[in-house]
């Protein structure tokens, strides 16, 4: 989707329960969502619209194969789109900020290891949008622990209140251009892991396409500083690795200076 400007959506009435299915095949079949994306940029010396317009085929498509989409539900030539949650424009990726205030931001404190969860798993499904959002949340999940006494304390409020604060400040991300080189930094802290995946814009500005992180577990605690940095590159390496894999060359950064001594 990067560089285009223009996006349409189909919504798929009754959505994949009009494609046929071996019976065999159903128990191992799993989608997440029904919709049609579609979307356009200028080419060829012909407008984001006329390329756009040739997109109609999409509907020659579904005509031959009977596949009926909910007209009240289509969005047409748009400049944004909602995609599984998130707004989609030529800018790139912005967290729904309303839903965030309603939901996210509006939850009060939890009052059970019950309703923590649930108010986590609404704020995980935005966690590339937070830098370091694993050390932040880590407070909150020593709670969840099989083994933890439910007793809110005021590190726990302090978490809460700073993973409210980062996702409502949760900043634009970049499209990638599988077309560009990618930059990696990558963390360690004394409980977790983090990294970014960056990629310079058309100005020439490094803007971030995604933030990762994760809580070390007990043993990893224990590694020393450059082992931690070590671990935090091979994390990145494998979570945008779809990104990294292929001929072009990215560059990996980290602090620790030990590491430029083992690498050299």
């Amino acid at each position: 989707m990067s560089g285009c400007t223009l996006y349409s959506a189909l919504d798929l009435v009754d959505g994949y329960y009009q494609i046929l299915m071996r019976e065999s095949d159903i128990p191992v079949t799993a989608t997440y969502f029904d919709d049609i994306f579609v979307h356009s940029r200028a080419e060829d010396g012909q407008t984001a619209m006329e390329v756009h317009l040739k997109h109609r085929r999409v509907f020659e498509v579904m005509r031959a194969n009977k596949l009926y989409a909910n007209i009240d539900k289509r969005v047409f030539a748009a400049e944004e789109i909602m995609v599984l949650g998130c707004f989609v424009s030529r800018v790139g990726v912005r967290a729904d900020l309303e839903k965030v205030k309603v939901t996210i931001a509006a939850w009060t404190t939890p009052w059970s290891p019950k309703d923590l969860r649930k108010w986590l798993g609404l704020a995980n499904y935005l966690h590339k949008h937070s830098t370091g959002y694993a050390e932040l949340a880590r407070p909150l999940s020593d709670l969840l622990k099989k083994d933890a006494d439910w007793v809110w304390e005021q590190q726990h409020q302090d978490a809460f209140d700073s993973i409210k604060a980062s996702l409502q400040q949760a900043p634009v991300l970049a499209l990638p251009d599988e077309n560009k080189s990618f930059n990696v930094v990558c963390d360690a802290s004394g409980y977790a892991i983090g990294c970014a995946l960056l990629q310079k814009d058309d100005e020439g500005c490094e803007r971030v396409i995604s933030f990762q992180s994760r809580q070390l577990k007990a043993a990893e605690r224990n590694y020393p500083v450059h082992d931690k940095e070590l671990l935090a590159m091979k994390y990145a390496l494998v979570k945008f690795r779809v990104h990294l894999l292929g001929t072009r060359p990215f560059v990996i950064y980290t602090e620790h200076a030990s590491l430029q001594t083992t690498s050299e």
